[in-house]
C-alpha cells in the first residue's frame, strides 16, 4: 500500500501535531506501507534522517503560512496525488482536500472546540469546528487518539461510529524512562531550584489546561509546610492571561518558576525530578505529557475530564477541576511518600503498554479501511 503523509501542518516549534507526526511516521515506514510525505522545505533534513525508508517531499516554500497553506491544500496537494499516485493520503490535523482523488484518512485530535469553546481563541475554536465537521463528511476514515474523542466527535457533529479507527498516542521509551539522580539535579540547576523539591506542570499555558487554578491550589496546598515544593510551570506560552495574575498573587515564601519550553532532552529528568506531576486540564483528546511523566516514574494527579482516564487508568490520582479539589488531592499526595512511590511505580508498568509501533499499526489498519471504503 502507497500512502501520502502531508506533514505541511507540522509547526517549527514540532509543538503538537509535530511531536506526533515525528513519532508515527517512522513507525508506519517500518510496517511494510510505502511512505510518501510532503513537509515543509524546513523540515526535508529533519524527516529525511528522521524516516530514511520514506520518500520526502519539499513543499513550496510560501506555504510556510497558514493561510497559503490552506490553500495549497485545496490546489497544490491533489495535484502532487496526481504525480505521486498513492492509495490513500494522510492528513494528520483536521484538514483535508475537498478534491484529493484519492481515499482520505483524516487525524481529529480534538472535540473540545466543540465542548468548551470558550477555552479557545475564537477565531480558532470556528476554524477547526468546521474542519471537523468537514472531516466527518469528506474523509473516508478517521483516526482519534482516544474513544472519548471518538464518541464526543459522533455525539457532536453525527459522524458515522464504523469511520473511526482510535490509535492511541505511544510514548518514546528509549527517552522517556526514570532520569538517573546526576540528570535530575542538571536539571533542577538549569531551573535554578537546588534547595527543594518542585511540583511539575508540563503543557502549553492556555486556558484548557486550568493552570491558574493549579497554582491558587498548590499555594493552598503549600499552606502551613516547612519546606514547601516549588511550582514549575514548563511549556510554551499560550493566551491565558489570568496564569500572571495567578503568579503575581503568590506569597513571599513560596517559589514558582515559568521557564517556558524545556529541551526535548530535558524533559525525562524534569518529569522524573517532579514530586508531583500536577494536570489539573479541563479536557483533552489524549494528555501526552500526562503519559510521558507516568513512564518517567513520576506520581501524577489529573482530571477525569474527557480522553484522561483512558491514558491513566488506575496508574494516576485524580481531583476534580476546581481549586479546592485540586489542593486537597495535592496535599494527600504531598503528605504520603509511599503513596506516591506505589503510583511510580505502577506508572511505569501502565505506560509500558503505549507503543507509537502500536500506535502505527492502529494508522495502517484505518488506511486499509479506508480503501475498501473507498
Amino acid at each position: 500500500m502507497r500512502v501520502l503523509l502531508d506533514a505541511t501542518a507540522v509547526p517549527a516549534d514540532r509543538g503538537g501535531v509535530g511531536r506526533y507526526v515525528d513519532e508515527i511516521a517512522p513507525e508506519i515506514a517500518l510496517t511494510g506501507v510505502h511512505l510518501a510525505m510532503v513537509v515543509q522545505s524546513r523540515d526535508v533534513d529533519h524527516y529525511t534522517r528522521l524516516v530514511p525508508e520514506a520518500t520526502i517531499i519539499a513543499a513550496p516554500a510560501w506555504v510556510v503560512k497558514r493561510p497559503l497553506r490552506m490553500v495549497w491544500e485545496q490546489i497544490g496537494l491533489p495535484a502532487l496525488i496526481r504525480r505521486v499516485r498513492p492509495d490513500v493520503l494522510h492528513s494528520p490535523h483536521y484538514t483535508l482536500p475537498l478534491f484529493a482523488g484519492v481515499p482520505v484518512v483524516v487525524t481529529l485530535h480534538d472535540a473540545t472546540f466543540f465542548t468548551t469553546p470558550e477555552l479557545h481563541l475564537s477565531s480558532k475554536a470556528v476554524f477547526f469546528r468546521t474542519a471537523i465537521r468537514v472531516a466527518s463528511r469528506r474523509a473516508a476514515g478517521l483516526v482519534t487518539p482516544s474513544k472519548a474523542t471518538r464518541d464526543e466527535v459522533v455525539r457532536l457533529v453525527g459522524a458515522k461510529p464504523e469511520k473511526f479507527a482510535v490509535a492511541y498516542h505511544g510514548v518514546d521509551h528509549a527517552m522517556f524512562h526514570p532520569a538517573s539522580q546526576a540528570e535530575q539535579d542538571r536539571v533542577r540547576a538549569t531551573l535554578d531550584i537546588t534547595e527543594t523539591t518542585y511540583v511539575g506542570f508540563l503543557g502549553t499555558l492556555e486556558p484548557r489546561k486550568n493552570v491558574p487554578a493549579l497554582i491558587r491550589a498548590w499555594v493552598r496546598a503549600c499552606a502551613g509546610r516547612t519546606e514547601p515544593p516549588a511550582l514549575v510551570l514548563a511549556g510554551g506560552r499560550g493566551w491565558d492571561a489570568a496564569i500572571d495574575d495567578a503568579v503575581a498573587a503568590v506569597p513571599a515564601g513560596l517559589t514558582v518558576r515559568v521557564p517556558g519550553y524545556l529541551p526535548l532532552a530535558d524533559l525525562p529528568a524534569f518529569l522524573g525530578g517532579s514530586i508531583v506531576l500536577a494536570y489539573p486540564s479541563l479536557g483533552e483528546g489524549f494528555g501526552l505529557p500526562v503519559l510521558e511523566a507516568m513512564a518517567c516514574g513520576t506520581a501524577v494527579l489529573t482530571t477525569r475530564e474527557l480522553s484522561l482516564p483512558e491514558v491513566g487508568g488506575d496508574a494516576v490520582a485524580y481531583c476534580g477541576t476546581d481549586e479546592a479539589s485540586i489542593a486537597s488531592e495535592l496535599a494527600a499526595l504531598l503528605e504520603d511518600p509511599v503513596r506516591r512511590a506505589y503510583l511510580a511505580e505502577v506508572a511505569v508498568e501502565r505506560a509500558a503498554t503505549f507503543t507509537w509501533a502500536q500506535a502505527a499499526r492502529d494508522h495502517v489498519a484505518a488506511y486499509e479501511a479506508a480503501l475498501r471504503a473507498g
